[in-house]
């Protein structure tokens, strides 16, 4: 991620020099009607929410899966990110870009005139913003990409749910960042489980061990909003944490696996280890266990510490044999391996999804989305409440972590500061934080 320079409470999008754009066609010549959706000639306008890593790497693969899309609006909070990633974009997809300058947009809100401009939203930002921008966008009438997590507390959650509920009365698509439903071998290792290749499951280990996320320098002149802004994962009101952020992909592969079915209750530990990733608020380490009706528990650890030993991995364990679903391999009385090339699960699903509008069947992945993201935050609940939680108290609860969304803006104060020595404070202590 580029250093952010500049600061949208100083730099409007008009005085900011974004760079020459090769655009392909004016933002005004492109179709307005939803008959893009159907016809494969037309063009599809698309929009990018989130500037960083993931959401110009969503862009780059809507235009790959579908030679009529034309991304024709931009939005971050940093105006550097959106001048960096357009050229950047302009220069792979010349004859699919066309975002102008008057289309760059810059700021908190700056998701309202990408979701205007558009036939489909890509929104990759902080996820705290993910479902009022998720709920904006379908009530628009536009189709939506939603990276994970999908919502960051059980408010968020129960907004996406009633957005995808939404969409689903008016045939829009709903695509979810959670990738791996999309990867092959995963795909099929999972089918595999439920013809009962490896017995009844008994139990399931999940793991996301890992270093910590990298740091964006700060500069001399930036913010400390502008500070959290850019380092958004270190900072629990932004990404919601660890178990929200990343383990979320391990819990939706076993929910998968699971047959969708949500567990009873969980209970979980976790805390800020040491000094090494004092940039930030968040957990370093985290453990949830998750108890099924059928007797089934699911041990979920993820860790972002440096030099410490490393896993990334699925292990679904039945009477039969073992899967090992990111490896597309099954252990025991019915062993198998997955053969041939695994493609992109990130291009895979918007290869999927563009074709789903094309063809006006447009993918829903809201049931499972909101399903998984959900089990993901009751973990996060548990690890920093020290509590039990229970599958109904999660969704029954209008919990939200502060500060409310609407109430976030550039004049603000941060919700959490440094000390004078420049550590923040834990963002919750087990035993004593109440969250639901």
């Amino acid at each position: 991620m580029p250093v952010p320079q500049d600061s949208p409470s100083r730099i409007s999008r008009r005085t900011f020099v974004l760079g020459s754009a090769t655009a392909g066609a004016a933002v005004g010549t492109l179709p307005l009607a939803r008959s893009a959706h159907a016809a494969g000639n037309d063009l599809i306008r698309v929009g990018l929410v989130g500037c960083g890593g993931r959401g110009t790497g969503a862009a780059a693969q809507a235009m790959r899966a579908d030679p009529g899309v034309r991304l024709v609006a931009m939005a971050d909070v940093f105006a550097s990110r959106v001048a960096t990633r357009r050229n950047a974009l302009n220069a792979q997809h010349p004859d699919q870009m066309a975002v102008d300058d008057d289309h760059c947009f810059v700021g908190v809100d700056a998701y309202k005139q990408v979701v205007e401009a558009s036939d489909v939203v890509l929104i990759a930002n902080a996820a705290k913003f993910h479902p009022i921008q998720m709920v904006t966008a379908l009530e628009a009438g536009k189709h939506v990409f939603v990276e994970k997590p999908h919502a960051i507390d059980p408010a968020g959650i129960r907004q996406a749910a009633r957005a995808c509920e939404l969409a689903k009365q008016q045939n829009l698509g709903v695509l979810s960042g959670l990738h791996s439903r999309f990867q092959a071998n995963i795909r099929e290792t999972v089918r595999r489980i439920h013809d009962g290749q490896i017995g009844q499951i008994v139990a399931i280990e999940e793991n996301f061990l890992r270093a910590p996320y990298g740091n964006t320098r700060r500069s001399p002149e930036m913010t400390e909003l502008e500070n959290q802004y850019a380092n958004q994962y270190r900072f629990s009101w932004l990404c919601g944490d660890d178990v929200t952020q990343s383990l979320v992909h391990n819990l939706d592969r076993a929910t998968w696996a699971l047959g969708e079915t949500p567990p009873l209750r969980c209970h979980g530990l976790g805390g800020r280890s040491g000094a090494q990733n004092l940039l930030g608020d968040v957990f370093d380490h985290h453990s949830v266990v998750y108890h099924y009706a059928n007797g089934v528990r699911l041990y979920a650890h993820c860790r972002t510490s440096l030099n410490c030993y490393n896993e990334y991995s699925s292990i679904i364990m039945g009477t039969q044999g073992i899967a090992w679903p990111m490896a597309g391999r099954i252990t025991g009385q019915h062993a198998w391996e997955h053969e041939g090339a695994v493609p992109n699960p990130h291009q895979a699903e918007q290869t999927e999804f563009f074709a789903s509008i094309r063809a006006g069947k447009p993918l829903h992945c809201g049931d499972y989305m909101t399903r998984s993201t959900l089990v993901a935050i009751m973990g996060q609940l548990s690890c920093y409440s020290g509590q039990q939680i229970t599958w109904e108290a999660a969704e029954a609860s209008d919990y939200s972590l502060p500060p409310a969304v609407e109430d976030c803006t550039w004049d603000m104060d941060p919700p959490t500061q440094p000390d004078e020595n420049g550590v923040y404070p834990v963002c919750a202590v087990p035993g004593f934080t109440t969250n639901i």
